[in-house]
């Protein structure tokens, strides 16, 4: 997509500050960081949202997702990791580009876990919202 501000930097219209990258996926550092450390992975496929991804596709990211954190990890060694992604605006998704967010996590950042995001449980017990599965 030609206006995909991530597309660009794949294209090296705009620079980045590498952190991995491979035939599939290239993972930067976030230019608004979050935590010290804080990269984003991109697919080199111009891909929206996690519905479109096919499954080779999928397998490709997710080693790129996991040897960009295998590098972070040798280079920053955090004392843990948060890997997360969001998925379509109301989620906080930006850049109409499927990313994921990698945060190098150090003892007392002040940051929480992934339960942090969102607290708000519905109105429907979990028992309702399982046969709505079934």
């Amino acid at each position: 997509m030609s206006g995909c501000i991530f597309c660009k930097i794949i294209k090296g219209e705009i620079p980045s500050h590498t952190v991995y990258e491979d035939d599939y996926v290239l993972a930067f550092l976030d230019i608004h960081p979050h935590a010290k450390g804080h990269t984003v992975v991109i697919p080199k496929k111009h891909i929206e949202n996690l519905k479109d991804v096919g499954k080779e596709d999928w397998s490709n990211i997710l080693e790129g997702v996991r040897q960009a954190t295998k590098r972070i990890e040798e280079v920053l060694k955090p004392d843990g990791i948060n890997i997360g992604i969001n998925d379509k605006e109301v989620a906080g998704q930006v850049v109409p580009h499927m990313h994921w967010h990698i945060f190098p996590r150090f003892e007392g950042d002040g940051g929480g876990s992934m339960h942090s995001i969102i607290s708000n449980k519905g109105d429907v017990e979990v028992e309702e919202v399982a046969k709505l599965f079934n």
